[in-house]
């Protein structure tokens, strides 16, 4: 029954459109996370390249932002100069992160790097406490736990995780820049929400997406004087030529690379305003096994027993960090309900 009244409380197109959204998390990121692995096993090398490719398809999110202009009456946010430069420190610290991620995906099997990101959770809910002002409970500090004990079972198997071209010091290269960028990942998730919070101050979805498109306009900006200064846009011919499949496939990965990252985007987006940033959490807890699943069996990556094990105290740890967010909401409804 209260099933139910939730479903009727909510217009079907709602519904609809959470669907779709939460369908493109689950697809759009596990496949970007493939095709950047994708990338370095065809014969890739350049890190700004895959780095660059993550931002350069941001229009695509303006495409959705300009509708809500024309259809829904909305006017867009007038920029001021802190506004601006908070829109640019994030922007450049996502450049940063995906340059970190790139070797990740460089050095590390894809399901591997898929697990060592979760460790973003523990980040997010330090800064987000030390920033925003966020609770931490019990069930944090158990995720936390969990999701460290996984990352220990990862570096402790790292002999059977070992790719034949890649050295044990650029596996230790992958797997601690994979780890920073899972810790910038959570302050620029505790920065946004103070942007947001702070400065921009409305609840609307225009909003939100006007935030997602300034910050990925930077970051592909500052990503694009990277490559320009390192002379990696004149290296793309040849390492096409060279990529296994030719130039067609190269440019395929490359350009699929791109959108499935911002329809990935996107879809989380539009959860987290839709919904709330639990059921955000839920789905993100679902695509860390969906990526290592879908590596092994669509890459050949390796899985050992360790790497399962890895596996499923994640999911653990999730969960427990999930229903501690679940608990700690419903705990502050009901006392903001009881006040007189």
């Amino acid at each position: 029954m209260k099933l139910w009244e939730i479903y009727k409380g909510k217009p079907f197109t709602y519904w609809i459109l959470l669907l779709l959204s939460g369908s493109a998390m689950l697809i759009a990121f596990p496949a970007s996370s493939l095709l950047s692995r994708l990338y370095f096993s065809n014969g890739g090398k350049s890190k700004l390249i895959i780095s660059w490719v993550a931002v350069a398809g941001w229009p695509l999110t303006s495409f959705a932002l300009f509708p809500t202009y024309i259809f829904c009456n909305k006017f867009p946010t007038r920029l001021n100069l802190k506004v601006t430069l908070s829109f640019a420190v994030v922007g450049f610290l996502s450049a940063v992160d995906n340059l970190l991620y790139a070797y990740a995906y460089a050095y590390l099997p894809a399901s591997t790097a898929t697990l060592l990101t979760s460790s973003s959770l523990i980040f997010s809910a330090f800064f987000g406490y030390l920033l925003v002002g966020n609770r931490v409970n019990a069930s944090t500090i158990n995720s936390i736990v969990m999701i460290t004990t996984a990352l220990t079972i990862i570096a402790l198997d790292s002999d059977s995780d070992l790719y034949g071209n890649v050295s044990k010091t650029q596996y230790t290269i992958g797997f601690m820049c994979d780890i920073l960028g899972s810790a910038l990942h959570g302050l620029i998730f505790a920065l946004s929400e103070l942007v947001f919070v702070k400065l921009l101050g409305r609840n609307s979805f225009h909003v939100v997406l006007e935030q997602q498109v300034m910050v990925s306009l930077f970051a592909f900006v500052f990503t694009t004087l990277g490559l320009v200064v390192g002379r990696s846009f004149q290296g793309m011919e040849e390492e096409a030529r060279n990529f296994k499949g030719g130039v067609n496939s190269y440019c395929l990965v490359l350009i699929w690379s791109a959108i499935t990252f911002q329809i990935g985007v996107f879809g989380a987006t539009t959860v987290l305003f839709l919904a709330s940033t639990m059921l955000a959490g839920v789905l993100n807890a679902v695509r860390v096994p969906l990526t290592s699943i879908a590596a092994v069996i669509l890459l050949n990556d390796p899985m050992s027993g360790f790497k399962i094990l890895s596996l499923v105290v994640t999911f653990w740890g999730f969960c427990s960090y999930i229903y501690g967010s679940r608990y700690f909401q419903k705990n502050v409804h009901s006392q903001t309900t009881n006040q007189p």
